[in-house]
């Protein structure tokens, strides 16, 4: 079975999503990935926009800072990208965001396929307590279920970190490297995100996305 996987946060970029797949730890990573058990890459992706937005909260083991979540009840429109990937690969990803070896589903998702039912039905399903455990299912693209994990909490019911710059690169350089935006458009998106918005002043963000697109 193929899935969409969307990605909101720093797996926008493509080469970040690889490591996930391939296993390894990426430059500037404080993580190794395990990888997944079918390292073949996405056979397409697509940019593509979610309803509501992106927020950081936590603290993240791989770059430190705050972790991008996605909440469907802010207003706006969250950037993200969508890979075709297996249904096993899809769970093999959720399984590293959350810390387990890959193929360590049995509670995380005691029927892979159920589980996407259920989302795909209701839009929504509960995989667990923990962070990047609650799957969403924002639509479909050409015939495919579209499916996302994010925190069960939304922005309201957390406190906001701000994101380490590293990570927020790598997020303004997904967005850049999927939708092509402008480094200014990217900015004032990264800007009002919770957990950017106050705790970075948007002239920082904008020279981050800069440097960062230097990359791209």
């Amino acid at each position: 079975m193929l899935v969409w996987y969307v990605s909101y946060g720093s797996n926008m970029h493509s080469a970040r999503l690889a490591w996930y797949i391939g296993g390894g730890c990426p430059p500037g990573g404080k993580r190794t990935y395990p990888g997944c058990r079918d390292r073949r890459l996405p056979s397409r992706s697509a940019p593509v926009s979610l309803p509501g937005g992106i927020y950081f909260a936590g603290e993240s083991g791989a770059w430190t800072g705050g972790m991008a979540f996605y909440d469907p009840h802010l207003p706006g429109e969250a950037a993200a990208r969508a890979y075709l990937v297996t249904l096993e690969q899809f769970t093999d990803i959720a399984a590293q965001e959350m810390y387990r070896p890959p193929g360590d589903t049995a509670d995380l998702i005691p029927a892979a396929g159920a589980a996407v039912d259920a989302a795909v039905a209701n839009g929504r399903a509960t995989l667990g307590p923990g962070r990047y455990e609650t799957l969403i299912c924002p639509g479909s693209l050409d015939g495919i279920p579209m499916l996302t994990f994010t925190a069960p909490e939304g922005a309201s019911a957390v406190r906001c970190r701000p994101p380490a710059p590293i990570y927020l690169g790598m997020i303004a350089r997904g967005i850049h490297e999927s939708h092509g935006w402008s480094a200014g458009r990217i900015a004032t998106y990264l800007a009002a995100r919770p957990g950017v918005a106050g705790a970075w002043p948007p002239d920082a963000v904008a020279t981050l996305v800069d440097e960062a697109l230097v990359t791209c």
